[in-house]
């Protein structure tokens, strides 16, 4: 085998990874690149083969910087099988599309309101676009290994991380390639720990935070603290929120917090249509989480659901203490911009930026302190509390990450420190050299590796 490293290489977005096996091509995710501009201008670059040699793609997980690439493929002749877990297709379902109508709605708006370099500006891919992709999801089961092309089969375990999410492990030649995926938390509160792996050839490992370690502090006394204060001052907690996973893992400590009265009785409203239907889904794979049938219920109902644009640009005009949880997780785009727009300015509110904010987006401007950050051609001001926590975050942390690959009966015959900020890669490489004596190395983008039964792999290109 043979494999490109498309994307996740030297930083934490984009991730694709090519692998080449005799005449047959399968990418493993097929992701956004998202953040700084000299990232997401690779979103419109040509892949470096032709789609139409494309047989099989292979998705870890359906967060947009594992899966939203994919209509892009598809618009460009992709009609191969899609696989995932069938959690991550029903998810999908939601994403993609919500991706596709909100790039065209943002084009339309830069359009109308003339801010885009662009003329015109247009989106990266369509609603109509995703809803073709969507058609080609192949839903396989955890631990079902099965042959997606001839010679090469596939099979996954449980991630954590988000519903659904799983590590992908192909076998071809004799040879055994493993991708972490985004791997989870052990002592998560919704999602169990990531399955441990025993062995691999080659392996593939995130490194998100491989440079440091989540805060011992407890979740739900920090978001006490900061929306009792908030509403002591009478302003609104707004919280920028991956609808996948952050949403939910928030509104079940809301949940908890109101249950033991520990935080004022004010509205608590999820603002993202996408969220709301996504934590349905945590009743409907009740199975592949650890809440209780009556947790399940608590943290789907502790919210307001808003769901019509109108409700939306309502909730701008609140002047009463309120928590407000709104997507996108880094404020790169969806309905929390426009509340940033209303609320950033007043000191009276807090923006409460829960977990990793990649370089570049908003979030991260944001949690570093600028005074202003621009939003639809103009400077808003940054005069409300800013609050980051980590506390929150779906990853493994760097400790957690080395303690999955101690998992590991005998040592990969080389390990790829992938999806990750170029200082997280680099600390968690040196950690898994020193403390593990494995062969291991950073990746460059668009790097290409032999994987052979040898035991050093060979560089071919980068």
């Amino acid at each position: 085998m043979h494999m490109t490293f498309l994307g996740a290489a030297g930083t934490v977005t984009g991730s694709k990874y090519l692998l080449q096996h005799h005449d047959h091509h399968v990418l493993i995710d097929c992701g956004l690149f998202q953040g700084y501009k000299q990232l997401r201008l690779h979103n419109w670059d040509a892949l470096p083969f032709p789609i139409g040699e494309l047989d099989a793609i292979v998705l870890t997980h359906a967060h947009l910087d594992h899966s939203g690439y994919l209509p892009v493929l598809v618009r460009n002749g992709y009609r191969g099988p899609v696989y995932a877990t069938p959690a991550t297709c029903d998810l999908l379902k939601i994403l993609l599309l919500d991706s596709g109508r909100l790039q065209e709605e943002e084009a339309e708006f830069a359009n109308r309101h003339g801010f885009s370099k662009h003329s015109p500006a247009a989106p990266l891919y369509t609603e109509q676009d995703a809803e073709r992709a969507l058609k080609l999801l192949r839903p396989i089961e955890l631990h079902n290994r099965i042959e997606i092309v001839t010679g090469m089969t596939l099979q996954l375990r449980g991630a954590g991380h988000i519903l659904g999410a799983a590590t992908v492990e192909v076998v071809a030649d004799g040879v055994t390639l493993v991708c972490s995926g985004d791997l989870g938390r052990p002592d998560d509160p919704l999602m169990f720990a990531p399955e441990t792996i025993e062995q691999a050839d080659y392996l593939l490992v995130e490194s998100t935070y491989g440079d440091r370690k989540h805060p011992a502090e407890l979740p739900e006394e920090q978001l006490a603290d900061v929306i009792t204060r908030t509403a002591l001052r009478h302003g609104i907690t707004l919280v920028p929120s991956f609808a996948v996973g952050r949403a939910q893992l928030l509104m079940y400590h809301l949940y908890r917090l109101k249950q033991q009265h520990l935080i004022p009785d004010v509205p608590i409203y999820l603002n993202s249509p996408m969220a709301t239907d996504v934590t349905t889904l945590y009743q409907r794979f009740r199975s592949e989480h650890r809440l209780t049938a009556q947790e399940c219920e608590g943290m789907c109902h502790v919210a307001k659901f808003v769901r019509t644009t109108e409700d939306s640009i309502r909730l701008d005009q609140q002047r009463t203490p309120a928590v407000i949880i709104a997507a996108s997780g880094m404020a790169t785009g969806g309905r929390v911009i426009h509340h940033l727009k209303a609320l950033a300015p007043n000191p009276i509110n807090t923006l409460l930026v829960p977990g990793f904010q990649a370089g570049g987006t908003r979030g991260a401007q944001i949690v570093a302190g600028a005074p202003s950050v621009r939003i639809h051609g103009k400077e808003v001001p940054i005069r409300a509390e800013v609050m980051p926590m980590q506390s929150l975050s779906a990853h493994a942390d760097a400790d957690e990450i080395m303690q999955w690959l101690r998992g590991f009966k005998r040592p990969p015959k080389h390990t790829y420190v992938v999806h990750g900020e170029p200082n997280a890669s680099d600390v968690l490489r040196r950690r898994i050299s020193l403390e593990l004596g494995w062969s291991v190395s950073v990746p460059e983008y668009r790097d290409s590796v032999e994987l052979s039964a040898t035991d050093h792999p060979s560089n071919t290109s980068g």
